[in-house]
């Protein structure tokens, strides 16, 4: 007998919506329990009215696809371009732009609280002290001002290489290197979990190495309020095997915590050269998107979506970025450059859509009224004569 590897996304629900055997019901999904999504950052200036009409009619044609598809998008908190004036953050962009998605049914992401990448330059005036103090107050403006519009956060990003970041000066790295990254993260969770508990904070990283373990193991020791771990997982130089793929999940899978992808990327042009130790040394002017590689895009996300999904703990999965070009010039969106659908993107609406959602149906009512639902874990509508209910199957 086939095992199905995807069973544990399954359950079955009862629900009564009649009083009387015999009636039909119809059953629709309506959304997903888990997390398919992807960063979006060119909502702001779309909501603030900045585009010309063709970049909006143009972003507008993304969006359609982005929540066609997912129903989940991560925003940007980089906190030199959120507040590039001291005082002046970006908030009102921002609130405009979370609504919009929100209203549109997606769960949002805050990506990130506190990196040493994209800091704030103003800074670096200060004197660590009122650096940390700066940071903590960040901190409780944006997890608690945005409260039950983003409540979920990438409260620390990257902070295995944090301490010994030498790439440039920054404020962050230097509070990091005084306070040690342990209690550094304690107090920045502390202060997360203060300013909304009901959040769902994480730590983020692209080190998948044990040294990211081993953080990840002195932070709960300490009593580090983790609720999930972020694992970026970008593949400019070469994809990641199965086998690459199963031993991440299986050393991380050990503390028992969900799993969120938070960073997949996958090219459908040329793939950078190895020699290059940052993604960020090679954003050439032109780097297009090919047959060859749309194709092997479309099987690499496939492979890879299949076997994070038939992992239990795995609870999100973000594709960065949504559509080719917005992020360091690449190809590795879903959508090419005139905003039309890759195979890749095809190849994910098969599974999210497909495969992995419960098909509309229609079920009878036994003596008592009820009906028993088995589906997809999510959220789903039952229509019987007239009347309709809202339920979940988790």
């Amino acid at each position: 007998m086939a095992i199905d590897r995807f069973a544990h996304r399954k359950a079955a629900k009862a629900i009564k919506l009649a009083n009387d055997a015999g009636k039909n019901v119809l059953v629709k999904q309506i959304r997903h329990k888990f997390l398919f999504g992807c960063s979006e950052f060119s909502v702001l200036p779309y909501v603030a009215g900045e585009m010309s009409e063709q970049e909006a009619a143009q972003a507008e044609k993304r969006y359609g696809h982005m929540l066609e598809l997912f129903n989940s998008v991560t925003l940007p908190f980089y906190w030199g371009r959120y507040e590039p004036q001291q005082g002046k953050p970006d908030v009102t962009r921002m609130t405009a732009a979370a609504k919009y998605l929100k209203d549109a049914g997606a769960t949002l992401k805050g990506h990130p609280l506190c990196w040493h990448t994209v800091c704030a330059d103003w800074l670096m005036d200060m004197s660590n002290t009122e650096i940390y103090n700066t940071q903590i107050a960040r901190m409780q403006r944006e997890v608690g001002g945005f409260s039950g519009l983003i409540d979920m956060w990438d409260v620390i990003n990257e902070a295995v290489v944090m301490p010994r970041f030498n790439r440039y000066d920054n404020g962050v790295t230097r509070i990091c290197k005084e306070r040690g990254r342990i209690s550094l993260i304690k107090d920045l969770f502390a202060t997360a979990r203060a300013a909304n508990p009901d959040a769902t904070l994480l730590i983020n990283d692209y080190d998948t190495s044990v040294a990211y373990d081993i953080l990840i193991e002195g932070l709960l020791e300490a009593g580090v309020p983790i609720d999930a771990i972020g694992i970026q997982s970008h593949m400019h130089q070469r994809q990641w095997s199965v086998e690459k793929t199963e031993e991440i999940l299986e050393r991380h899978g050990r503390f028992g915590l969900p799993l969120h992808f938070t960073e997949v990327s996958m090219l459908s042009g040329e793939m950078m050269a190895p020699h290059y130790a940052d993604l960020n040394d090679f954003v050439p002017d032109d780097w297009p998107s090919t047959q060859e590689g749309e194709t092997r895009q479309a099987k690499e996300a496939g492979i890879f979506y299949d076997t994070l999904f038939a992992h239990p703990l795995v609870e999100s999965i973000t594709w960065w970025n949504f559509h080719d070009g917005l992020w360091l010039n690449a190809p590795s969106g879903l959508l090419n450059r005139k905003s039309e659908p890759k195979p890749a993107y095809h190849a994910l609406y098969e599974r999210i859509k497909g495969d992995w959602w419960t098909a509309d149906h229609t079920l009878v009512t036994n003596d008592k009224g009820e009906i028993t639902v088995v589906g997809i874990k999510g959220d789903y509508i039952a229509i019987c004569e007239g009347n309709e209910m809202q339920f979940t199957i988790d």
